[in-house]
């Protein structure tokens, strides 16, 4: 891997803008007081397609050179990447073929659909998204994107708190949630590299929690039919993601699905805005945390706004 300076991740930076939005950095005094610290979040929910994985997606088909990118790249999810690299292709005129499970929701679907994805459907099963994604690599000369394990996706998620390191300098913490691992890798990057004292810190369902495990075994954990409403966080780390979280994240606190339920439903009466329960475990864990930031600024990131508003867990 080449070595990550603040220039490399600059560049990639000013490659992406004109591509993505600088989103929103908002607070809200009423969490201030409950945390008694001063908290700033990075709004990812107001990204294009409604999360931070357009970053990741965008830097990945940016990084390949013109005789890989014009056969084209697929990748195999159900939420949030899918739509990513649908959108990401299409402002970049590249054909995204897109694997997703028979069980994807309609609506998932239809979103990928509607950003210029092509759809392959196959059975609900890590095997079968991996060989149906061969076979159409093999079939276009098509470029595999991991949706986490990937160099270029966790740059290019650098970049969310390197906007918000950029405007608050001086952060103690900056906070995000844990899934695959490729935007707490990210965080992690940008904080090492941009700020001198600041702590990357990880938020994770208490159902679903691999990273927190291993990063006390020093192996990469797995989680079995793991049950939580944040439902973008059930997949595992990478071998490229969990060295850099074991070596720049500074812990994970987990929390349980009714923490979960209260974070989002805070965000929602008190500032307005809607994210999805993988993207309140952030806030969530911070509330766990109210001892440990008492008087500090920390920056958290919200991951995404993708819910269905008529299924909200905390009516």
């Amino acid at each position: 891997m080449s070595p990550i300076t603040k220039e490399r991740l600059e560049t990639i930076h000013l490659r992406m803008l004109p591509f993505v939005h600088n989103t929103p950095i908002l607070t809200s005094a009423t969490i201030n007081r409950i945390c008694d610290a001063q908290v700033y979040f990075k709004c990812e929910n107001f990204q294009k397609m409604g999360a931070f994985k357009m970053r990741g997606a965008l830097n990945a088909i940016l990084s390949l050179p013109e005789s890989e990118r014009k056969n084209g790249v697929v990748t195999h999810s159900s939420g949030n990447f899918a739509q990513a690299v649908s959108l990401a292709a299409k402002n970049l005129q590249v054909p995204a073929y897109i694997v997703m499970p028979e069980t994807a929701p309609i609506v998932k679907k239809e979103a990928v659909l509607g950003y210029g994805g092509q759809i392959t459907e196959c059975t609900p099963t890590l095997e079968a998204r991996e060989q149906t994604s061969k076979t159409i690599m093999d079939r276009t000369g098509a470029t595999f994107i991991h949706p986490s394990n990937d160099m270029d996706v966790i740059l290019g998620n650098a970049t969310a708190a390197m906007e918000l390191i950029e405007v608050h300098p001086d952060l103690d913490w900056v906070l995000c949630p844990v899934g695959g691992g490729g935007l707490i890798a990210g965080t992690a990057l940008a904080v090492n590299t941009f700020t001198d004292s600041c702590k990357t810190w990880g938020g994770e369902p208490l159902n679903a929690d691999d990273a927190y495990r291993s990063m006390i075994s020093g192996k990469i954990e797995t989680n079995t039919n793991p049950q939580t409403i944040a439902d973008g966080l059930k997949t595992q780390l990478g071998h490229l993601n969990f060295p850099i979280i074991q070596e720049y994240v500074s812990g994970i606190t987990r929390v349980s699905e009714t923490e979960i339920k209260n974070a989002m439903r805070l965000l929602w009466e008190r500032m307005k805005i809607v994210v999805e329960p993988s993207s309140a475990v952030a806030l969530a864990a911070i509330l766990k945390e109210t001892d440990a930031i008492k008087g500090k600024k920390v920056g958290i990131i919200l991951s995404g706004g993708n819910v269905d508003l008529g299924k909200l867990p905390f009516q």
